[in-house]
């Protein structure tokens, strides 16, 4: 597990292998790693196929996961528990948009835990009970129903965004502009070419030359934009 890592997931009385291995897969792309499973129906989910294949990558975050027999066991160190469950009718937590409440955790030292009910019933009152807020991501009215690795991932997303995010890391180096030399260089081109095609008299060329001259400084082309733009000047002057 990373140092300093303040966050758990508890997953309580997950039906399906698959989501097991989808939720570590959302844990691992936002960078947490401790899970723990609350009674889950196949004790060696953790092992199981298809944990493993929908894991994608992750599976060092099964390797590491815990299966524990009680909510109560999967809390223990935790100092702020957050249930992704409605709010029982006679009386509860509060219920708290994730990111209104999360931007209110994340600069404390506390350990959070998110917790997230079986796919078919969800969380038991009594589960909820133990939490400190329940927490309820804003869907379409009409129907909210999200599979428990997509609960996770957009609870994991809006928590390491609260905790600071990552830095987004260009996939391509930043172009070169063309100087104002090169852009002169493309606009001589453009105008012999055009010239040549007869779509510029020489006598009376009017104004079409600086106005393009102006869309290409709104452009601010790039060095390989400029050549590509001068090739086909060159295409034009060999018709």
């Amino acid at each position: 597990m990373p140092p300093h890592d303040p966050t758990r997931f508890v997953l309580v009385g997950t039906s399906h292998a698959g989501n097991v291995g989808a939720a570590a897969r959302a844990m691992k792309v936002m960078g947490f790693a401790d899970l723990v499973l609350v009674a889950p129906r196949f004790p060696d989910v953790l092992v199981h196929e298809e944990a493993v294949a929908m894991a994608s990558g992750a599976a060092d975050i099964l390797v590491r996961a815990r299966v524990v027999a009680t909510l109560a066991e999967a809390l223990d160190g935790v100092h702020f528990a957050c249930a992704t469950a409605m709010t029982p009718r006679d009386f509860g937590p509060p219920t708290r948009a994730p990111r209104e409440l999360l931007a209110e955790l994340a600069p404390g030292t506390q350990r959070v835990a998110f917790v997230f009910g079986s796919e078919r019933y969800g969380l038991a009152n009594e589960d909820v009970y133990r939490c400190h807020a329940c927490l309820s991501i804003p869907t379409h009215p009409d129907y909210g129903s999200l599979n428990l690795a997509q609960a996770v991932q957009l609870l994991a997303y809006d928590w390491r965004q609260a905790l600071g995010g990552f830095p987004v890391v260009p996939r391509t180096p930043d172009p070169a502009l063309a100087d104002a030399a090169a852009v002169q260089g493309l606009l001589d081109h453009w105008q012999r070419a055009l010239v040549h095609i007869g779509h510029l008299d020489p006598a009376a060329p009017k104004k079409l030359l600086p106005r393009v001259n102006q869309l290409l400084n709104r452009a601010a082309p790039t060095t390989e934009e400029v050549h590509l733009l001068r090739g086909i000047a060159t295409s034009m002057l060999k018709r």
